[in-house]
Order: structure tokens, then sequence, then C-alpha cells
């Protein structure tokens, strides 16, 4: 019988977005990858290109770029998620934050649009430490971020793509919040120490000032608004608002999240903190 469904993937080359890619497609769900360079165009800065990129589609995974913590970020979400119903999706997966207003605004422009919907809202990724962000960093084997010991319940991203891509394939998973984390709290010093000692290296951890975090953003040449964006994460999200375990990995898909020391263990054999 022919498959009728398509599913949207926004970011579909991001953190989320590919490994969400890759469980749909290995489950036969067919997909259309949402990037500026795919097949079928799709750019959130340009709505020109959105009504085209969701021809067909019946499910769609939304996941912002840069952040939803970016001024203009709820208005978009909130046309997009309008847009897609008028054109026949049925169901909205959106990929939160925890801990800030505009993300809390951005779900509720998604329940408002009428869609089946979801919310998947994430603590900060193990992946950051091996992915883009973190990992020159920690392949210099020093990190320094204006963080204290706040504890933090880091998220697998394994297991956000898991519970996403459950949301978009099955109906149980309509009208839920899931608040997604990993099974305990620790401070980023506690995890760069737990990726020295799975990696055999000796790491150290040290906490700057935000001025000086800043400072040293801006000689590396990071876009002033990306530097701004870094700085609200760090300062606000991470101020110790989101020190506390949720349970929706365990709610959508019955099982534990995965730990931290895991993450650590299985990159680690990888090699890629070793380069």
């Amino acid at each position: 019988m022919r498959n009728t469904t398509l599913t949207l993937v926004t970011g579909g080359t991001g953190k989320t977005g590919r490994r969400i890619t890759e469980r749909l497609t290995r489950g036969d769900v067919p997909v259309r990858i949402g990037t500026r360079s795919g097949g079928v165009p799709f750019d959130w800065a340009n709505r020109n290109s959105w009504e085209h990129a969701l021809e067909g589609v019946t499910a769609a995974y939304i996941s912002y770029y840069p952040d939803l913590a970016l001024p203009g970020s709820v208005d978009a979400v909130a046309a997009f998620s309008d847009l897609a119903v008028s054109t026949g999706v049925r169901r909205l997966v959106l990929l939160s934050g925890r801990g800030e207003e505009e993300a809390r605004l951005a779900e509720k422009a998604v329940a408002a649009s009428g869609a089946e919907w979801t919310v998947v809202r994430c603590a900060w990724f193990n992946q950051n430490f091996s992915e883009n962000y973190l990992l020159d960093a920690v392949r210099t084997g020093h990190v320094a971020l204006p963080v204290g010991p706040v504890g933090e319940p880091f998220v697998d991203v394994e297991d956000i793509a898991d519970v996403a891509s459950a949301a978009l394939t099955s109906d149980r998973h309509a009208g839920e919040i899931y608040e997604l984390t990993g099974p305990r709290l620790l401070t980023f010093e506690q995890a760069v120490a737990a990726i020295g000692r799975a990696s055999g290296r000796d790491l150290d951890f040290t906490r700057v000032s935000e001025e000086v975090y800043a400072a040293a953003l801006a000689a590396e040449q990071v876009p002033a608004e990306l530097v701004e964006l870094i700085m609200y994460v760090l300062t606000t999200v991470l101020d110790g608002r989101n020190a506390h375990l949720g349970d929706g990995v365990q709610r959508a898909l019955g099982r534990e999240p995965r730990d931290f020391d895991d993450y650590a263990r299985e990159t680690a054999s990888t090699g890629i903190w070793n380069s």
C-alpha cells in the first residue's frame, strides 16, 4: 500500500533534525529535509520558501534557527504553524527550550494553530560538547564559561530524536508537553571532568566573568547577534532555573533517559575529542 504521508523536518541537517530524519527514513516514513540547500529549500528567514516546502506535507518538526530566544522567533513560528495547517499539515512537533519565555510563547502559538501538537521541551544538549559549540574548547583541554556551580540536567540528543520521531508518527503524543532531561544534575565542571575520564585526558574547567567571555567571543569574530544569544543562554537559562529533572523521556518512551557518562564514553570512543 502506498504511503501517502510526508514529514517536513526543518533544520533537517542539524543536531536533532538529522537524527530524526534517520529514524523516520529507517521506518519507511517519507521525509522532506527542510534546509536552505535542500532539494525543496526551506529558510526561516525567507517566508516565501515556506509554502513550497509544505506542499504535500502531513506532519512537521519545527526547529527554529538559530534559537527561539531571538526577537521575531515567536512571530515566525506562529506564522509557519498557521500556514502549515492551512496547507493540510495535521501534526506539528516543536523543539522548545527550558526556562525561556520566548519558547513558552512559541509553544502557545503552535498549540493555537489547530494542529495536533506536541512540545519537546529540552535541557542543555550533551552533544554541545562534541558537535560545534564546545568541541574546540574540549580539544584544547580547557573549557571556560561564565557558569557557576549550578546543576544542569543535560539531555542526550539521541533521546530527543527518539521522542520527536515517536510524536511525529503516533497519535498518542498529541497535546503533550515533554520535559526532556537526563537522569541527574551535573555542573559544567562535573560534565567536563566526566569527559576527561572517558577520554583519558586532563581537562580543566574555569569560570570566567560575563565580560571576559563576551570579549573572547567578539575577538574570535563571532557575530554580535550570536554573542548576545550565547550570553543570554549562559547567564539566564543557566542561572539555576532548570536545576530539576523532567520525566519526558520516561512518559514518551517508557524508559529511562541516557546518562551523561554513557554519552561521554561512546563519544570518546570515536576519538573526536583527541583531534
